[in-house]
């Protein structure tokens, strides 16, 4: 996957916003829905990206793929760094951007859902 591929998919899905929301760290992008983060990168070097994760099964992931790493500034209980070594299949790694995606829009109020159409 190269970073068009991760940007366009990211965007194709239902009120997902993009964003540069960290003064401090300039260069990482943020796909927001609903003003909730589900994912990022740094846009100059695309070394990785960082997804929302289901901790019941993150330990089997992180198994099967020695790319899958933990965070550096968010909780590895919900937060993990995909590093893009190519060890893990496109198809992979956009079902983890679907997990993410969907982890997020299931942790926003009922009236937000139904206001954006989730």
């Amino acid at each position: 996957m190269d970073i068009e591929k991760y940007r366009n998919y990211c965007l194709s899905k239902k009120q997902v916003t993009e964003s540069f929301p960290f003064p401090s760290l300039p260069n990482v992008l943020v796909f927001k829905v609903a003003d909730k983060m589900f994912t990022a990168t740094d846009v100059n070097t695309f070394e990785s990206f960082s997804i929302k994760h289901d901790p019941d099964t993150i330990d089997d992931l992180r198994s099967k793929f020695n790319a899958v790493t933990d965070h550096t500034y968010f909780s590895n209980k919900h937060w993990s760094k995909l590093l893009m070594d190519k060890s893990i299949p496109d198809k992979i790694l956009f079902e983890l951007i679907d997990t993410s995606y969907n982890l997020t829009v299931a942790k926003l109020t009922k009236k937000t859902r139904n206001e954006k159409g989730l």
